[in-house]
């Protein structure tokens, strides 16, 4: 597991901010600079507010969350109602048209999920992996195909309800099989119709370029997850996590792949140390596409 630290403390200085940036217009693609809230899920379960403020003093103006019921860390979030949550977003600068959530909750409590996505006011219901996080790599193609097969059923039940589904490439999804790609075996199973893609940049380590991935798949990817990093043979993954734009990611590239490809969001997602994440807005405002 990487080592997570805690982000900013408190939104009193934070609040400050509020009033003068409010849903403005960023650069690249002239889409609101978002981030993923996996990272600062400690902050969020004991100061939710002020883990929010800081992420917009930070100029972050559209979040991705995880579900309050899949996931532990934010299982604070319980106390208040869908509507309740994102009014309180809203008041505070930021919105939220999509989450991350827990495998149980789409393919056995899919009627539940989808409904309070839906009086959320969510257009995205992501999962991080079909198949297991941390597979053996004993998994067979027809593994996939029974993996995928509960994810279609799902996004028929969403696309019903107005709401896109999204499958995310970690754990098994970025594993290969006889030198194969998983990736482009659940992506040939998904119902271009009812699903969409949601790229992990940082994937890269692993062999999938997005370019490539969003050049290949035109029309198929809705969203990403930013990541930037170093090679630092000190880590035990032997890479080091850095503010986008401090990294090996041509995030010029990418964005001009991922324009072409059709996404509509995208979410800094840097786990190692949220703190790398508020660094990383002026670089992504300065980046024209």
């Amino acid at each position: 597991m990487m080592n997570r630290r805690t982000f900013l403390k408190g939104g009193t200085a934070a609040s400050a901010l509020l009033a003068a940036t409010r849903y403005l217009p960023a650069d690249p693609l002239g889409l609101p600079i978002g981030c993923q809230t996996y990272p600062v899920r400690k902050t969020i379960n004991t100061d939710f507010a002020g883990t929010m403020k800081g992420l917009r003093a930070a100029g972050f103006t559209q979040i991705e969350l995880c579900s309050p019921y899949g996931y532990s860390d934010f299982s604070s979030l319980q106390q208040y109602k869908p509507q309740e949550l994102r009014r309180m977003l809203n008041d505070w600068g930021i919105g939220c048209v999509s989450a991350h959530w827990a495998p149980k909750e789409l393919f056995e409590k899919a009627d539940q999920s989808i409904a309070y996505a839906k009086d959320f006011g969510m257009t995205q219901m992501a999962v991080a992996a079909l198949g297991p996080f941390n597979y053996k790599g004993t998994e067979t193609v027809d593994d996939v195909k029974r993996y995928v097969e509960p994810f279609n059923a799902f996004a028929e039940k969403a696309h019903a309800a107005g709401i896109v589904a999204l499958l995310h490439n970690e754990g098994f999804v970025s594993a290969y099989i006889d030198g194969k790609p998983v990736y482009d075996m659940m992506i040939a199973l998904l119902n271009p119709e009812t699903t969409s893609l949601q790229f992990q940049v940082s994937t890269m380590q692993q062999g999938y370029d997005p370019v490539a991935y969003f050049n290949k798949y035109p029309g198929r990817f809705r969203s990403m997850h930013c990541q930037d990093w170093v090679k630092d043979p000190s880590t035990k993954s032997g890479f080091r996590q850095v503010p986008l734009g401090k990294g090996v990611v041509d995030w010029k590239a990418v964005f001009a792949a991922a324009k072409t490809a059709g996404v509509k969001n995208y979410f800094v997602e840097l786990e190692e140390d949220p703190a790398l994440m508020p660094p990383s807005v002026p670089y992504l405002k300065s980046l024209n596409v």
